[in-house]
């Protein structure tokens, strides 16, 4: 009897990880040498990805602290965590972060040149747009999420409003997301939430408060299931 063995490529786990576990903790210019342990401590909250973004203020040292934060997470906590990048605006920012181990990049606007050199490199790519032309444009060209952006200036009745006759694509909301909207977010319509210093906090990683962290992230985790997702 033959049997039919289905690989699964890089970009499809990355995809099937943020959509299972809907939100994305930003890590936006945290310590080097904080965060894995800052990674753990929201990995034993419930959190399992992780975008760490590009400071396009370090181009001319080659952005070390984002690559080798990536390399450090993902070396650490390979299998556990979906290590992203965020903030890519260049072709040479998507292969610094695939060689440091992202499984994803997400992005502040569309550029289809960007998301299709990532999805040659088995990543899985997120876009950021607003309206329902730039939007539908973003999937057009390869996106497997479009990231809504900044979400709390649209607001969970625009993203309702969107799922209507763009309900084929997967928008994440993305933007001033926290504990007291991020359910909004997700019955109106998003499949994912990226959430920065409201879940990363950078005061309590910086003083290595890490349980408090890890009970932040628990909080988020309680809060989005509430309703069975």
């Amino acid at each position: 009897m033959a049997y039919e063995v289905k690989i699964v490529s890089v970009r499809e786990q990355a995809v099937k990880k943020i959509r299972e576990n809907k939100i994305i903790a930003i890590f936006r210019n945290i310590e080097v040498d904080k965060c894995v342990d800052a990674a753990k401590a929201l990995y034993a909250g419930g959190i399992r990805v992780v975008e760490v973004t590009f400071n396009q203020k370090e181009a001319d040292e080659k952005y070390y602290s984002t690559v080798e934060s990536i390399k450090r997470i993902s070396q650490a906590m390979d299998g556990d965590m979906c290590v992203g990048a965020g903030t890519v605006l260049t072709l040479e920012e998507v292969l610094l972060a695939y060689n440091a181990g992202a499984r994803f990049i997400i992005m502040p606007n569309t550029d289809a040149e960007i998301i299709k050199f990532a999805g040659d490199l088995d990543m899985a790519v997120m876009p950021g747009a607003y309206t329902a032309s730039e939007v539908n444009n973003a999937y057009n060209a390869g996106a497997d999420f479009v990231k809504i952006f900044p979400a709390s200036m649209a607001g969970a009745k625009y993203f309702k409003a969107l799922s209507g006759p763009l309900g084929h694509i997967p928008l994440t909301a993305v933007g001033g997301v926290d504990e007291n909207n991020a359910r909004e977010f997700l019955e109106a319509g998003a499949v994912g939430l990226g959430i920065g210093g409201n879940l990363a906090d950078k005061k309590l990683i910086a003083e290595s408060r890490y349980d408090e962290l890890t009970e932040i992230a628990r909080r988020y985790i309680n809060r989005i299931r509430e309703d069975g997702r």
